[in-house]
């Protein structure tokens, strides 16, 4: 089965089938790609019968027949032998590590290490459109919700590092210590729970800077507690990394936890220095005028004026702001704010007659928003990274990622010490 084939299986599933009964196969859909990457590997047993499970009712609805258990286990070996190679970024085909891609986003986290020689064998991501990016590029579904047991089942053993840009919760501090029994109910304690169980040799969390300060610090501290205390890892004081320090022009700036298991005697870990490459939103600039669509109406732009005013007569510095082709973006964020503090000049447009419905006409200044692409090239997305998406969901979806370079210069660092362990 080709990735246009897998494709389809979406399409006819999704047009077919009542949301409710879609749902039910989304960890069907997840195995049976997983178990495409995975069929001749130790971990691939694990989603087998699932994956079988899942071609066998699609051929039943393909064929409008039953269809055996038995053959759709032989049908499924005719379709493992090209499919990795129609992806974007495909894993490499002799990887030297194994790591795991927990609230995998679009896939942040394993470009970097697999741009490094490392094979994702489990991702989980639940928000429906950003799993539509993921497959697209790397051919894999993720499944979905990690909080249940069902998805943690599928996690195999024996990976090297785990992976995870988990969201921000406080937590219910019940005793004086902060530990593990602390985080339960929040989405860190699944991480966690899931470290006791597997034992990965390294681990790489990331989070929003705001994660040092949160709480008056309690969370944070809480983290550390059960990473080092509870769970046995040495984990080196965390530190703030900005985007802007590894080759994109993104102020941008977000805390990395890096952990070692203990048995593996790594003392020490040094984070990347910045890179000495300057570069400037100009370098990740659409090469070719753009749709009239990211131009700004006068109107629109009459609004965020006053809105900016309103703010500057109160002492407060929001509103929107714009780029120039020499500086550094703000960062990428979700909703409409991280639009507005990222607009650009571009006087390249010569038709100014409006394709969506606007009020006023368009700006005459060469005032727009940036498109997807740019907001890609600012978190590192290569430029054969496909956006399969409407812009809306392709904005929210750049703004919740990680910025690949700073990953991938971390990255390195934690696999050479591994090698070296």
């Amino acid at each position: 089965m080709n990735l246009k084939e897998s494709e389809l299986i979406e399409e006819v599933f999704g047009k077919k089938f009542k949301m409710r009964f879609f749902e039910d196969l989304d960890s069907e859909r997840a195995a049976f790609t997983h178990y495409l990457y995975s069929h001749d590997q130790p971990e691939g047993g694990i989603f087998k019968n699932k994956a079988v499970d899942y071609f066998k009712k699609l051929e039943e609805i393909r064929q409008n027949q039953v269809f055996t258990w038995e053959a759709a286990e032989e049908a499924i070996q005719y379709s493992l032998f090209d499919y990795k190679t129609q992806v974007p970024f495909p894993e490499p085909e002799f990887p030297n590590f194994k790591f795991i891609d927990l609230f995998a986003g679009i896939g942040g986290f394993r470009l970097a290490f697999q741009s490094l020689g490392g094979k994702c064998v489990f991702t989980s991501e639940w928000d429906e459109q950003a799993k539509k990016t993921y497959f697209a590029n790397f051919g894999e579904v993720p499944f979905g919700d990690i909080t249940k047991e069902e998805t943690k089942s599928f996690i195999p053993n024996n990976f090297d590092v785990l992976c995870a840009g988990f969201p921000c919760q406080a937590f219910s501090i019940a005793g004086k210590r902060g530990g593990f029994e602390d985080t339960r109910g929040t989405l860190f304690f699944d991480v966690a729970e899931i470290i006791k169980r597997k034992r990965p040799k390294a681990i790489f969390l990331e989070n929003v800077k705001g994660l040092r300060n949160h709480e008056q610090g309690r969370t944070l501290k809480t983290i550390l507690n059960v990473l080092r205390d509870d769970l046995g890892y040495f984990v080196p004081e965390p530190k703030i990394m900005n985007a802007k320090n590894f080759g994109v022009p993104q102020n941008r700036e977000r805390i990395f936890i890096v952990g070692f298991r203990k048995d593996l005697e790594i003392n020490s870990f040094e984070y990347p220095e910045p890179f000495e490459e300057i570069v400037a939103f100009e370098d990740v600039k659409e090469e070719v005028p753009v749709s009239v669509k990211y131009y700004l109406s006068t109107q629109y732009l009459k609004t965020l004026e006053e809105h900016r005013n309103r703010h500057l007569n109160k002492g407060n510095g929001f509103g929107y702001q714009i780029i120039p082709d020499n500086g550094i973006a703000n960062a990428v964020v979700c909703g409409g704010m991280g639009r507005e503090r990222n607009l650009v000049y571009d006087d390249r447009l010569e038709d100014f007659t409006p394709i969506t419905h606007i009020k006023g006409e368009v700006n005459r200044l060469g005032i727009r928003k940036m498109t997807p692409r740019e907001w890609a090239r600012l978190q590192g997305f290569p430029d054969n990274y496909i956006i399969p998406v409407a812009d809306a969901s392709a904005y929210k979806q750049f703004g919740n990622s990680v910025a690949v370079p700073a990953i991938r210069a971390t990255a390195e660092k934690i696999i050479n010490m591994l090698a070296c362990s």
